[in-house]
């Protein structure tokens, strides 16, 4: 079944992001059976104030919306004009499907318009909002979670992506008789093997007879990264390349220098995709040492499973990293100091072992996370809803 499917996001690439990735990915595929619009966020501080364009941008036949945004407030966008462009763009497109990916505060528009209310709404649960190590989120959470809830109650069926997320989060359990689990996917044939000049490339960015680690992710408070840099103080066989933007990045190159790492560590900033690429194909083992429940799924994960890489993860309660990976994997407990550094020791070991760890890891990609098998699991939650609405 062909439907019109209108997707709510935060942002777009080439905003980094596992949430935005994933959102990219699935509305590339989804175009060769539905008709996809996506309305997102300028990611980028914006001053103009046009109307909604005569025309969406064109992305590969994705029919895409920006709203103008004056910064973030709490990591959510500061967008005045989104109503208007929602209530537009809905009349402009007439979706039959509602796909809102949360958490968005922008998506709360849609809780008072008449033509957003007649449409079945499709919630894409991407993670809770409240944070045990980012006070400022705990104590706004009273104040958004009315508004999530009525989102929730609201909606004809809500995508959660790993049953680890399901069980735990306390927003989701007065809803769990209509979650479905349909984990975060990504299309191999989008990641290839990079060519020989990105392989050189990246082959000059690590130093030589050293193990090479890779993280890739947003520098912010809930990623981990100075507890990698503290755990790379006591492997000196170790060799550290993180790649991401955030607000902790002068802190982080402050403690890479009092450390004495900066031989051995690099705060390489956004990359483009084929460089990218070219780093996981020539690390040796990834890191994802992330401290918290914010951290869901971890699209990055997928990406090191299908260049076939061991990965070092953090096993959070009530997360999906460490299901993702499955025993693609050593899980270490979040934020535990002596684990990590036991991880990364063995990885500089242990050959055989992060041999076994990529293969089993690359195996479960393909068996489990194509985005492929994700985008019909969720078109048929789409013509389900539209069948029943």
């Amino acid at each position: 079944m062909s439907l019109k499917v209108l997707h709510i996001g935060k942002y777009f690439p080439p905003f980094a992001g596992g949430m935005e990735h994933f959102l990219a990915e699935l509305a590339l595929i989804q175009v060769q059976q539905h008709s996809v619009t996506v309305l997102a966020h300028q990611h980028a501080w914006h001053w103009p104030t046009y109307p909604l364009p005569s025309q969406p941008e064109n992305y590969a036949d994705i029919q895409l919306y920006r709203v103008p945004s004056y910064g973030r407030l709490l990591y959510a966008p500061i967008s005045p004009h989104y109503p208007l462009w929602l209530k537009q763009v809905i009349k402009r497109h007439s979706p039959q499907i509602l796909h809102l990916h949360l958490p968005n505060t922008s998506a709360f528009w849609a809780l008072g318009q008449t033509a957003a209310q007649s449409i079945p709404w499709i919630i894409h649960w991407h993670s809770d909002v409240t944070s045990q190590i980012n006070r400022r989120l705990t104590l706004a959470y009273p104040f958004y979670r009315p508004f999530e809830q009525r989102l929730l109650a609201k909606a004809a069926a809500i995508l959660v992506t790993s049953p680890p997320y399901l069980h735990s989060s306390p927003a989701l359990q007065p809803w769990r008789s209509k979650c479905h689990i349909i984990p975060l996917g990504l299309d191999p044939q989008r990641l290839p093997l990079p060519n020989s000049q990105i392989i050189d490339w990246s082959h000059q960015q690590w130093q030589p007879h050293l193990t090479r680690f890779l993280c890739i992710g947003r520098l912010t408070y809930y990623k981990g990264h100075s507890l990698l840099l503290q755990a790379l103080t006591q492997v000196p066989n170790g060799q550290l390349l993180i790649v991401g933007q955030g607000e902790l990045q002068s802190q982080l190159n402050q403690l890479i220098k009092q450390w004495g790492l900066s031989p051995r560590v690099k705060l390489l900033g956004h990359l483009s995709t084929p460089n990218l690429q070219g780093l996981l194909c020539t690390c040796d083992a990834f890191c994802l040492p992330s401290l918290e429940r914010t951290e869901a799924f971890g699209v990055v994960l997928l990406e090191a499973m299908r260049y076939g890489k061991p990965i070092i993860v953090s096993d959070i309660p009530g997360s999906g990293t460490a299901w993702v990976t499955g025993e693609g994997s050593l899980k270490i407990p979040p934020g535990e100091l002596p684990s990590l550094i036991g991880a990364l020791q063995k990885m500089t070991v242990e050959d055989s072992l992060r041999e076994r760890l990529g293969q089993s890891g690359q195996q479960r990609f393909f068996q489990e996370f194509t985005l492929q098998a994700v985008a019909q699991q969720i078109s048929e939650v789409y013509e389900t809803v539209v069948k029943y609405s």
